[in-house]
């Protein structure tokens, strides 16, 4: 059987290099060799570093702190304003040299992109074919990458975070034990800060002490629910796809219909904030991250308004999303005609959680994400509460959603998590859709329903 090939291509310093190839071509210094960040606004303080150069790291700057902190540790630090729209111009560039590689390609972020090489080398060595690309890349673009290899998505993601810049890196299962187990187990994908204070308090402190580390134990340490993955990603192993854009398609949407038809436009607002707040949370619950909006409206007479547009960058931020879909109402609605329905809806949708900072990103951005966490935990006592109430009133589990995608999502999941349960799809007599969960036996454990609220 052919070994499986895979590449992770990453831009180093990717708002830095981009913004240096402009200001070269200005005929200015490169930035990428000084100390130097990108900022929203350079003028003020208060703006955060959403990038840094590799020298920044001397002096210990790091993105998301302040500006002044970062003068404060260098005082002659070299501050740039971002342009997004020339970021934009560069990542799409980047990602068509890297489809000329292989049309198999999932774009993990806008600076870094997968493709599977498996079956496309004709027998040439992968780190030829990948220095040809990284080379290529800095020939045509005058921006540098790294290019992991690896025999999965996880081994190459890694590979490319070993020494930068511009290098070729390779981490195949063989090379594990030697060149990922003995890194500290923060490098490890998906690890996160308080995770790793966790695993360190226990003496976990290399990605080997994971590996090595009995699945009950890390039970114990990081809960069920990221413990089998955890491990998993520390053995190195990974069979997720690349996946493809077009297979990644996916929406989510909820509609708010008014009793009486309005023309208030604080009313409009409400609704419309309600229906956001819905799609934001589900998106949160199923690990998304969107980078389109859309709404529609629906007048008395039915007609049908519709509007969308795309974000900089994917977000599950419920103001980020929601500030989007109310720009877009006055292109939908002259503020006069009476409406008897509002649609808000995200697309563009990503697994992707290593995101890029913002270079405009909302300084409330935290209370934000505060105001989310607490959102999605009140509602999700009320979904607990609402399965207990039905405990005991059937003999299988009734559980409700607010759409079919939901109800048949929930089925899906509840029945891949039973060896032997199956599910299939069985209309109530009102015409509301029911997904049951069913054993080998066809006895019903479980009901997923939609509710009627939203009619």
């Amino acid at each position: 059987m052919e070994r499986r090939v895979v590449f992770h291509i990453d831009v180093n310093s990717a708002f830095v290099s981009w913004s240096a190839v402009k200001i070269l071509a200005g005929g200015g210094q490169d930035i990428r060799l000084v100390p130097s960040v990108v900022s929203g606004d350079p003028e003020d303080r208060r703006s955060i570093v959403a990038a840094k150069s590799i020298p920044c790291k001397k002096y210990g700057i790091s993105t998301a702190e302040p500006v002044s902190m970062a003068i404060r540790k260098c005082p002659k630090l070299v501050i740039v304003r971002g342009d997004w729209e020339w970021y934009k111009k560069c990542s799409m560039n980047f990602i068509s040299i890297c489809r000329t590689y292989s049309p198999v390609l999932q774009q993990f972020s806008v600076d870094e992109c997968f493709i599977e090489m498996t079956g496309r080398l004709n027998g040439k060595d992968p780190v030829a074919v990948a220095d040809r690309l990284r080379e290529e890349i800095k020939s045509r673009l005058g921006f540098t990458v790294n290019v992991g290899v690896g025999s999965n998505k996880l081994l190459a993601k890694m590979a490319s975070d070993f020494e930068k810049p511009d290098k070729t890196h390779t981490l195949w299962t063989e090379e594990i034990e030697a060149k990922m187990w003995p890194l500290p187990v923060g490098d490890l994908l998906w690890v996160g800060k308080k995770t790793q204070e966790r695993l360190t308090a226990y003496m976990v402190k290399t990605i080997g002490d994971l590996a090595r580390l009995p699945l009950p134990a890390l039970n114990r340490v990081v809960g069920q629910k990221f413990a089998l993955q955890m491990h998993d990603n520390a053995n190195g192993i990974d069979d997720s796809p690349v996946t493809t854009e077009e297979a990644e398609a996916k929406s989510y949407s909820a509609e708010r219909t008014f009793r009486q038809d309005i023309t208030d436009p604080k009313a409009l607002d409400r609704e419309l904030f309600n229906a956001a707040c819905e799609v934001a949370h589900r998106i949160r619950r199923d690990e998304f991250y969107a980078s389109g909006v859309s709404i529609f409206v629906k007048t008395k007479d039915f007609e049908v308004h519709s509007k969308q547009c795309t974000l900089s960058q994917p977000t599950d931020v419920t103001a980020l999303l929601l500030n989007e879909g109310r720009r877009l109402i006055p292109t939908v609605w002259n503020g006069v005609t009476p409406l008897r329905q509002v649609g808000f809806g995200v697309f563009k949708l990503t697994h992707e959680t290593g995101l890029q900072l913002s270079l405009f990103e909302d300084e409330k951005i935290e209370y934000y994400r505060q105001w989310d966490r607490e959102y999605d935990a009140r509602l999700s006592l009320r979904e607990s509460d609402s399965r207990h109430r039905q405990r005991g009133k059937e003999k299988a589990l009734v559980f409700s959603y607010h759409t079919g995608e939901e109800a048949l999502a929930a089925a899906k999941e509840s029945a891949r998590t039973g060896r032997s349960l199956h599910f299939e799809r069985t209309p109530l007599e009102d015409g509301t859709d029911c997904f049951s969960v069913m054993d080998q036996d066809g006895k019903t454990l479980e009901k997923h329903t939609v509710l009627k609220l939203l009619q």
